[in-house]
């Protein structure tokens, strides 16, 4: 009887102190990671910034993620982290141009060359240091910027060259460079969450959209069709972001710790963008789809079009005009 009365009481002490362990190490503060997509590069570096931040802080900051629009449209996030309600979110600069216009800028077109050429550009060390200022007076804070990969075109009908464009209904991003773009092509565009394209295109309200391999295979486009038109003209930067209010709350340690872990992250990810890419792209192939290419004439007819577009979205408003130039002059450099 005295063994068990005993056993008993190693049994409620082991108890108590393991819920005192776990009291003692539970989160002080919780981070919530949303984006749009999954599977690709923006999940793998919500990944790794879970994985990094709750090593640095020993989970003192503990990570959520929840991709696929779980925590709402990416427009609703972004008001989200300006409230506090919201702590982190991923997603392509053009859906954050509504609250800094200077975000925007990246979507023009012929800015950059291919990923590696807009990798250089972002991690530029003087365009780098702006680039995280973008947004801060509107309780945004860039953490870090990374090419998500190059915009190419999907139609329900094939898209092989730009007379294709011509009378047709194209998702976009809603960006004024995406808007004059389509102009030139002869299209129209539509703004559209990516949610809504696969049903769009189903129902006719959109011809095609405008997107990343990764979303392509992601989202099992080849059910809708089996042609991608490749074309180079434009690339999808994406950015980490934290909110300020949030952020404000945090001791100065862990602030520094969700700064730190989120810039050191910029360089990785845009390296292993390149890879995902390259998956995205083979796995397409596999499953019976084409990329189509503009033969050399269009492509320099297309080089003409779209020469003019960045001054023009640009010189109404001298920040967005001066952040623009500031660009083009990093991407000369390289």
């Amino acid at each position: 009887m005295l063994a068990a009365r005993h056993t008993v009481r190693s049994i409620l002490s082991v108890g108590a102190l393991a819920l005192a362990a776990s009291q003692s190490i539970a989160a002080d503060f919780t981070m919530k990671i949303g984006f749009g997509t999954m599977n690709d590069i923006q999940h793998q570096w919500a990944n790794w910034y879970k994985e990094s931040l709750e090593a640095r802080t020993g989970k003192r900051i503990e990570v959520h993620i929840f991709p696929r629009s779980q925590l709402g449209t990416i427009a609703s996030q972004i008001e989200g982290m300006q409230l506090g309600t919201v702590e982190a979110l991923t997603s392509p600069t053009d859906f954050y141009a509504g609250v800094d216009p200077r975000f925007g800028t990246f979507a023009i077109p012929v800015l950059f060359k291919d990923a590696k050429h807009a990798e250089k550009v972002v991690l530029d060390a003087e365009m780098n240091k702006e680039i995280q200022t973008l947004g801060a007076d509107k309780g945004l804070q860039v953490v870090s910027v990374f090419p998500y990969a190059a915009a190419h075109y999907f139609g329900k009908q094939p898209m092989r060259r730009l007379d294709d464009f011509k009378g047709k209904k194209l998702r976009v991003n809603a960006t004024a460079a995406e808007r004059a773009k389509m102009r030139q092509f002869g299209a129209s565009a539509v703004p559209m969450e990516l949610s809504e394209v696969v049903p769009g295109l189903q129902q006719g309200v959109i011809d095609g959209t405008m997107s990343a391999a990764a979303v392509y295979v992601n989202l099992k486009f080849i059910d809708i069709g089996k042609v991608i038109l490749q074309t180079n003209d434009t690339m999808i930067i994406s950015v980490g972001t934290v909110s300020r209010p949030w952020l404000n709350k945090l001791p100065a340690d862990l602030r520094q710790a969700v700064i730190e872990e989120g810039n050191k992250l910029s360089g990785r990810t845009a390296l292993q963008s390149h890879v995902i890419d390259e998956g995205a792209r083979k796995r397409w192939q596999e499953a019976g789809g084409e990329f189509v290419m503009l033969s050399a004439d269009e492509q320099k007819r297309m080089q003409v079009l779209l020469a003019g577009v960045g001054e023009e979205v640009t010189k109404a408003v001298p920040a967005v005009n001066a952040f623009y130039k500031k660009m083009l002059a990093t991407s000369q450099k390289y």
